[in-house]
């Protein structure tokens, strides 16, 4: 299959597009990374059976090397015949280990164990690895333009009309302050996703027979080998608490919001009528397939744009809190298009930085349209005075 042959422009446009943005967020965001975050929770648990002695070293061994040899198509193949995933991949399991071994893999366990912490532990570490690190150099860039311009005087605007003067440094300032605050937001709430192995239900029935007072604190094993924790009450539904996921997702779309808010100041400064910024260009490049003249602010609108695309996400992660008694179907599929926002979102923070690095900005230009409102913007300190002085 080629990559033009796939419906969704996140693939073949943005994320597919870039080798070296997709060699970065493919381990967390592919079908083939879900997979492998899946593995780990499974050997964590055979990691703990073996630390308490409920399975011998060899038993261990003979099924970690088993999820070892697995691959994502040979259990998406098994998953053609059970119409289950997580049941694909125990049986695939049990096929390459001893019958004694096989008692012990996915033992007490229910798919959500798997798949819910999996989910969290691959957005835990894609924020920590990626997102955050881009949304960091993103924050560094606005801090040196705001540090380079602290003193580069420009007219400021409110209801896109000339109000009183600003300098350029200060109206960036204040992007890194908003951004500043919703990496803080992003962190906490990534800090916060949970894990869960508490069997059907949630309420450790199977986990139980093994140790009838003590469920909480295998569940709290196995998650440190993941370096995760269950909810803060050590309870759960058939699934992981909702919320955990609900939070990362709108302090996203949060700082996603801050992203297209700066892209559209900057664009509007692009404007003919006002000509303060330029984006920077290459000589290949063209702004039309007929106006050679024209140099479209695209990077700046490509952002807005992919904001548009998946802002209303949101709506879809408050809709799938909700889950009937212990667990229904209703936001399995649409869960899956998850990690397709944080992609997204972390490839406009990527073109964001990029286009603010080479950002032109014509100080002369923002002395004109100063000095044009010159005899109106008196007016505030005008007035002031007089009503100081009576």
């Amino acid at each position: 299959m080629d990559i033009y042959d796939f419906v969704n422009p996140m693939d073949f446009r943005y994320y597919g597009a870039d080798p070296s943005f997709f060699g970065r967020l493919r381990p967390y965001v592919s079908e083939t990374g879900f997979f492998e975050y899946q593995r780990r929770v499974e050997t964590a648990v055979i990691l703990a059976f073996r630390e308490l002695g409920w399975c011998s070293s060899q038993h261990a061994d003979e099924i970690l090397k088993a999820f070892d040899s697995l691959t994502a198509a040979q259990v998406y193949e098994e998953e053609k015949r059970t119409g289950h995933v997580v049941r694909a991949l125990v049986n695939c399991v049990i096929k390459r280990v001893s019958p004694e071994a096989a008692n012990y893999v996915h033992l007490f366990l229910t798919s959500n164990d798997t798949t819910d912490t999996a989910t969290a532990l691959r957005f835990q570490e894609l924020l920590r690895e990626v997102v955050l690190p881009d949304l960091l150099d993103l924050l560094a860039t606005l801090i040196d333009l705001a540090e380079r311009h602290a003193h580069t005087p420009q007219i400021g605007r409110t209801h896109g009309q000339h109000a009183v003067p600003i300098t350029f440094g200060f109206a960036i300032a204040l992007y890194v302050d908003r951004l500043g605050g919703r990496i803080r937001m992003l962190e906490a709430s990534r800090q916060n996703l949970r894990g869960k192995i508490a069997g059907a239900v949630g309420a450790y029935n199977a986990l139980s027979l093994q140790l009838p007072k003590a469920a909480v604190l295998f569940e709290q094993l196995v998650l440190s080998y993941l370096a995760m924790q269950p909810a803060p009450g050590s309870i759960a539904s058939q699934i992981v608490q909702p919320e955990f996921i609900t939070d990362m997702g709108y302090a996203i779309q949060s700082c996603f919001s801050v992203h297209a808010n700066l892209a559209d100041d900057i664009r509007h400064l692009c404007r003919s009528e006002i000509g303060e910024v330029q984006e920077a260009q290459s000589a290949d490049a063209v702004g039309s397939s007929t106006m050679p003249h024209k140099i479209n602010p695209k990077n700046f609108e490509n952002v807005k744009s992919l904001w548009k695309a998946y802002m209303p996400r949101m709506t879809t992660l408050f809709m799938d809190q909700i889950s009937e008694h212990q667990r229904d179907l209703t936001n399995s599929a649409s869960q899956r298009f998850l990690p397709e926002l944080l992609a997204a979102f972390d490839y406009c923070t990527v073109r964001l930085n990029r286009a603010l690095k080479t950002l032109r900005v014509d100080e002369q230009a923002m002395s004109r349209k100063l000095g044009a409102s010159r005899e109106q913007t008196i007016a505030e300190p005008l007035y002031i005075l007089l009503a100081l002085y009576g």
